[in-house]
Protein backbone atom coordinates (compact mmCIF):
# COMPACT_ATOMS: atom_id res chain seq x y z
CA UNK A 1 0.00 0.00 0.00
CA UNK A 2 2.88 2.39 0.71
CA UNK A 3 4.43 1.83 -2.72
CA UNK A 4 1.26 2.84 -4.59
CA UNK A 5 1.11 6.22 -2.84
CA UNK A 6 4.87 6.69 -3.13
CA UNK A 7 4.75 6.04 -6.87
CA UNK A 8 1.66 8.21 -7.36
CA UNK A 9 2.78 11.24 -5.39
CA UNK A 10 6.53 10.76 -5.81
CA UNK A 11 6.28 10.66 -9.61
CA UNK A 12 4.41 13.94 -9.71
CA UNK A 13 6.90 15.57 -7.33
CA UNK A 14 9.90 14.22 -9.23
CA UNK A 15 8.50 15.29 -12.61
CA UNK A 16 7.85 18.80 -11.33
CA UNK A 17 11.35 19.01 -9.85
CA UNK A 18 12.88 17.92 -13.17
CA UNK A 19 10.81 20.56 -14.98
CA UNK A 20 11.92 23.20 -12.48
CA UNK A 21 15.59 22.29 -12.92
CA UNK A 22 15.23 22.56 -16.69
CA UNK A 23 13.60 25.99 -16.39
CA UNK A 24 16.00 27.24 -13.72
CA UNK A 25 19.24 26.03 -15.33
CA UNK A 26 19.68 28.80 -17.93
CA UNK A 27 18.90 31.53 -15.41
CA UNK A 28 21.26 30.15 -12.77
CA UNK A 29 24.00 29.66 -15.38
CA UNK A 30 23.66 33.23 -16.62
CA UNK A 31 23.71 34.64 -13.10
CA UNK A 32 26.78 32.61 -12.24
CA UNK A 33 28.57 33.95 -15.31
CA UNK A 34 27.49 37.50 -14.37
CA UNK A 35 29.29 37.08 -11.06
CA UNK A 36 32.39 36.72 -13.27
CA UNK A 37 33.03 33.15 -12.33
CA UNK A 38 35.40 31.36 -14.70
CA UNK A 39 33.82 27.91 -14.91
CA UNK A 40 30.32 27.41 -16.29
CA UNK A 41 27.47 26.36 -14.00
CA UNK A 42 24.82 23.80 -14.83
CA UNK A 43 22.22 22.18 -12.62
CA UNK A 44 20.27 18.98 -13.07
CA UNK A 45 18.08 16.68 -11.07
CA UNK A 46 19.87 13.69 -9.57
CA UNK A 47 17.33 10.95 -8.98
CA UNK A 48 17.69 7.78 -6.92
CA UNK A 49 15.69 6.22 -9.75
CA UNK A 50 17.75 6.60 -12.91
CA UNK A 51 16.29 7.39 -16.34
CA UNK A 52 13.57 9.72 -15.10
CA UNK A 53 12.47 12.61 -17.31
CA UNK A 54 9.77 15.23 -17.42
CA UNK A 55 7.29 12.58 -18.67
CA UNK A 56 4.96 11.79 -15.75
CA UNK A 57 3.56 8.49 -17.03
CA UNK A 58 6.97 7.16 -17.94
CA UNK A 59 8.27 8.17 -14.51
CA UNK A 60 5.45 6.28 -12.80
CA UNK A 61 6.35 3.09 -14.65
CA UNK A 62 10.11 3.41 -14.02
CA UNK A 63 9.56 4.29 -10.35
CA UNK A 64 7.18 1.35 -9.75
CA UNK A 65 9.58 -1.06 -11.43
CA UNK A 66 12.55 0.24 -9.44
CA UNK A 67 10.63 -0.17 -6.16
CA UNK A 68 9.94 -3.80 -7.06
CA UNK A 69 13.63 -4.36 -7.82
CA UNK A 70 14.80 -3.07 -4.42
CA UNK A 71 11.90 -4.38 -2.31
CA UNK A 72 13.98 -7.13 -0.67
CA UNK A 73 16.76 -4.69 0.21
CA UNK A 74 14.24 -2.21 1.63
CA UNK A 75 12.65 -4.84 3.87
CA UNK A 76 16.09 -6.02 4.95
CA UNK A 77 17.26 -2.49 5.83
CA UNK A 78 13.94 -1.14 7.04
CA UNK A 79 14.17 1.97 4.88
CA UNK A 80 12.84 3.16 1.51
CA UNK A 81 15.81 3.27 -0.88
CA UNK A 82 14.33 5.11 -3.86
CA UNK A 83 12.03 8.09 -4.16
CA UNK A 84 12.03 11.86 -4.13
CA UNK A 85 13.22 11.91 -0.51
CA UNK A 86 16.51 10.34 -1.72
CA UNK A 87 16.96 12.71 -4.67
CA UNK A 88 19.20 15.75 -4.89
CA UNK A 89 20.15 18.73 -7.01
CA UNK A 90 23.31 18.08 -9.00
CA UNK A 91 25.47 21.18 -9.49
CA UNK A 92 28.25 21.05 -12.05
CA UNK A 93 31.03 23.62 -12.38
CA UNK A 94 32.77 23.12 -15.67
CA UNK A 95 33.89 19.49 -15.80
CA UNK A 96 33.56 18.82 -12.07
CA UNK A 97 30.70 18.50 -9.59
CA UNK A 98 30.54 21.49 -7.27
CA UNK A 99 30.37 19.17 -4.28
CA UNK A 100 33.96 18.45 -3.34
CA UNK A 101 35.54 20.75 -5.96
CA UNK A 102 34.06 24.24 -5.51
CA UNK A 103 35.95 26.83 -3.48
CA UNK A 104 34.17 28.67 -0.68
CA UNK A 105 33.60 31.69 -2.92
CA UNK A 106 32.36 29.52 -5.79
CA UNK A 107 29.93 27.76 -3.44
CA UNK A 108 28.48 31.10 -2.37
CA UNK A 109 28.28 32.21 -6.00
CA UNK A 110 26.34 29.01 -6.82
CA UNK A 111 23.89 29.63 -3.97
CA UNK A 112 23.41 33.26 -5.00
CA UNK A 113 23.00 32.28 -8.67
CA UNK A 114 20.26 29.81 -7.73
CA UNK A 115 18.48 32.46 -5.64
CA UNK A 116 18.73 35.02 -8.45
CA UNK A 117 17.69 32.36 -10.97
CA UNK A 118 14.54 31.61 -8.98
CA UNK A 119 13.82 35.34 -8.91
CA UNK A 120 14.37 35.61 -12.70
CA UNK A 121 12.16 32.59 -13.36
CA UNK A 122 9.29 34.01 -11.31
CA UNK A 123 9.70 37.39 -12.96
CA UNK A 124 9.74 35.78 -16.42
CA UNK A 125 6.44 34.05 -15.60
CA UNK A 126 4.82 37.42 -14.86
CA UNK A 127 5.20 37.61 -11.08
CA UNK A 128 6.66 40.63 -9.32
CA UNK A 129 8.78 38.98 -6.63
CA UNK A 130 10.81 40.72 -3.97
CA UNK A 131 14.47 39.74 -4.00
CA UNK A 132 15.61 38.83 -0.48
CA UNK A 133 19.33 38.29 0.15
CA UNK A 134 20.12 37.26 3.71
CA UNK A 135 23.68 38.16 4.78
CA UNK A 136 25.16 37.20 1.41
CA UNK A 137 27.91 39.80 1.25
CA UNK A 138 29.77 38.59 4.34
CA UNK A 139 31.13 35.49 2.60
CA UNK A 140 32.11 37.14 -0.68
CA UNK A 141 35.32 38.85 -1.70
CA UNK A 142 35.24 42.49 -2.83
CA UNK A 143 34.98 41.68 -6.51
CA UNK A 144 32.06 39.27 -6.08
CA UNK A 145 30.32 41.80 -3.81
CA UNK A 146 30.50 44.41 -6.57
CA UNK A 147 29.15 41.97 -9.19
CA UNK A 148 26.29 40.93 -6.90
CA UNK A 149 25.44 44.55 -6.21
CA UNK A 150 24.93 45.03 -9.97
CA UNK A 151 22.62 42.01 -10.05
CA UNK A 152 20.35 43.46 -7.34
CA UNK A 153 19.18 46.18 -9.74
CA UNK A 154 16.97 43.70 -11.64
CA UNK A 155 14.39 43.75 -8.85
CA UNK A 156 11.81 46.41 -8.18
CA UNK A 157 12.42 45.82 -4.48
CA UNK A 158 15.40 44.12 -2.87
CA UNK A 159 15.83 43.42 0.83
CA UNK A 160 19.38 42.75 1.95
CA UNK A 161 20.36 41.84 5.49
CA UNK A 162 23.84 42.18 6.94
CA UNK A 163 25.13 41.46 10.41
CA UNK A 164 28.05 43.84 9.88
CA UNK A 165 27.47 47.09 7.99
CA UNK A 166 31.03 46.96 6.64
CA UNK A 167 30.11 43.85 4.64
CA UNK A 168 27.88 45.93 2.38
CA UNK A 169 29.68 47.15 -0.76
CA UNK A 170 30.31 50.85 -1.23
CA UNK A 171 27.83 52.55 -3.52
CA UNK A 172 24.89 50.37 -2.55
CA UNK A 173 21.93 52.73 -2.87
CA UNK A 174 19.64 51.79 -0.04
CA UNK A 175 17.44 52.88 2.74
CA UNK A 176 19.13 51.43 5.78
CA UNK A 177 17.32 50.15 8.81
CA UNK A 178 19.14 49.12 11.96
CA UNK A 179 17.73 46.42 14.20
CA UNK A 180 18.46 46.48 17.90
CA UNK A 181 16.75 44.52 20.66
CA UNK A 182 13.11 45.61 20.55
CA UNK A 183 13.65 48.41 18.00
CA UNK A 184 14.01 49.06 14.29
CA UNK A 185 15.55 52.42 13.49
CA UNK A 186 15.99 54.31 10.27
CA UNK A 187 19.53 55.57 9.53
CA UNK A 188 18.27 59.11 10.16
CA UNK A 189 17.02 58.28 13.70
Amino acid sequence: PWNEKLVSIGSVLTTERINLCELLNPWASENYANLNEIRSLSISYKSSTNDLSNNLEQNREIFALRLQEVQYQEVERGVTLVGPHRDDLHVQLGEFPAKGYASHGESWSVAISLRLGAFNLLQNEGAEPILILDDVFSELDTFRRTQLMKATHVAEQTIITAAVEGDLPLGLETERLYVQPGRVMNARD
